[in-house]
């Protein structure tokens, strides 16, 4: 039986993060099923139907305004636009209301992240030193949220909600530093006129915010412009994303408790005139159903409603769509395991990220920075170390960006693929093997 102090679906606290955690696993699923179907078309008798799929030429506008892109880098730019605005989102939420809300709960998800993007980089650059594939370095420092969920996920209640939670803030500050890498290190040559429309549109969006403005309507339309002004800037598209992100309202007009009184009212209202029989509603009730939503709307924030809106969307569309675009890698060619890139990305994603993750955590344990979560163990922070070497979505994306070749980009491919097979694997058996000697001693 649970004592008073487990965390339960009616948790109003702990009950966003287990919708989040469900989403995100189920996600992680299907994107495991694109990878493979993505891995085997390509090596089929119908791999010149992949790969000139995606390099099918779209055109978007009239005229003038028209722009003109293979599908491949629709998905990449577009699509993936929508993705990094949700992780925006979820970065933001995270830093006013959740796990990384105060210095003390971010310590350590901020340290093992910090230790998981630095070692990783600098296994890659240590094999890759002075050749041809070093500006992959970013690629083993990402990982893969939905994919490393879904492994937990594998494990029912093996794995504690508090290791579930401390993974997810984890990854989400891995995002933001993927985000950040991509930002100042992959970034084209920048044309100034576009990137200062881009900084007017960013002026207006936070202008909007600081006005009170919340329709989305407002947000949909300067974000496309932001994205269309960044597009022609040279700094990646999807940096809009989570710029137009952080200028989204996060603040309630309504409290709990006034919205309360207030529902209690007006559903006084609504009863007044509800008679049996009566199959139209009364003019005051149908002014207290409007005053009712309005008031719902009031209380929710616009934030927390575009999340909710998309995050299905992202994980069951977007992201397998990407990774069935960017997974495919013939290895007719016979790629060499043995290539610096790779090797470097390998070592990285497997080796660096269990290295750093864990070492860092340790460092800032010991320093007295941080704390473990409530009811983990050394061994099972071990094991979501490695867990955190699944880099694929984002590995991915970083690797389209770092190399144009087509020999750099499948080594780098090949690599992630294997990386994040070997560290899902072995994360699952560590823990499964873990929570299943916890829980004997717990019983």
């Amino acid at each position: 039986m649970a004592n008073s102090n487990t965390p339960t679906s009616s948790n109003p606290v702990v009950r966003p993060f287990q919708e989040f955690f469900r989403l995100e696993a189920a996600g992680g699923i299907l994107l495991l099923v694109c990878a493979v179907i993505a891995l085997v078309w390509a090596n089929s008798p119908w791999a010149d139907a992949y790969f000139g799929l995606w390099q099918s030429l779209m055109t978007v506008g009239i005229g003038g305004f028209a722009i003109s892109k293979p599908l491949l880098l629709w998905i990449n730019d577009g699509l993936m636009a929508v993705f990094f605005f949700v992780v925006g989102l979820e970065i933001k939420r995270e830093v006013l209301m959740g796990e990384l809300g105060s210095p003390r709960k971010a310590a350590l998800a901020l340290v093992a992240a910090l230790g998981g993007m630095v070692v990783p980089a600098l296994f890659y650059a240590a094999v890759n030193l002075g050749g041809e594939g070093l500006g992959g370095w970013g690629i083993p420092m990402a990982t893969d949220i939905a994919f490393a969920l879904g492994v937990l996920a594998l494990l029912g209640k093996r794995a504690p909600l508090s290791l579930k939670i401390f993974l997810t803030a984890l990854a989400i500050v891995d995002d933001l530093g993927a985000v950040l890498v991509i930002a100042f290190f992959y970034t084209a040559k920048l044309k100034l006129v576009y990137l200062a429309v881009g900084a007017g549109v960013l002026a207006l969006l936070i202008g909007a915010n600081r006005a009170g403005v919340r329709r989305t309507s407002v947000y949909v339309i300067l974000g496309a412009v932001l994205w269309v002004a960044f597009l022609k800037s040279g700094v990646h598209a999807t940096i809009a994303g989570v710029l137009l992100a952080m200028t989204i309202p996060s603040r309630r007009l309504l409290n709990a408790e006034s919205f309360l009184d207030k529902a209690r009212g007006l559903l006084d209202v609504f009863s007044r005139d509800a008679k049996p029989g009566n199959e139209h509603p009364s003019a005051d009730q149908v002014d207290a159903l409007h005053a009712l939503e309005d008031a719902a709307e009031k209380l929710d924030t616009p934030l927390h409603r575009m999340e909710h809106a998309l995050h299905g969307w992202v994980a069951f569309g977007i992201m397998p769509v990407f990774a069935l675009a960017n997974a495919g890698v013939s290895l007719g060619g016979g790629i060499e395991l043995g290539s610096p890139v790779t090797l470097g990305v390998i070592l990285g994603l497997f080796v660096g990220k269990q290295v750093g993750v864990t070492g860092f955590s340790w460092l800032a344990v010991r320093l007295g920075w941080a704390e473990l979560p409530k009811g983990v163990t050394w061994t099972q922070l071990y094991g979501v170390s490695l867990l955190t070497g699944i880099g694929f979505t984002m590995s991915l994306f970083i690797a389209g960006l770092a190399f144009d070749g087509a020999e750099l980009l499948d080594g780098a491919k090949v690599g992630i693929l294997l990386a994040s097979l070997l560290s899902g694997l072995a994360g699952w058996v560590l823990l499964s093997r873990t929570g299943t000697q916890t829980e004997e001693g717990e019983a």
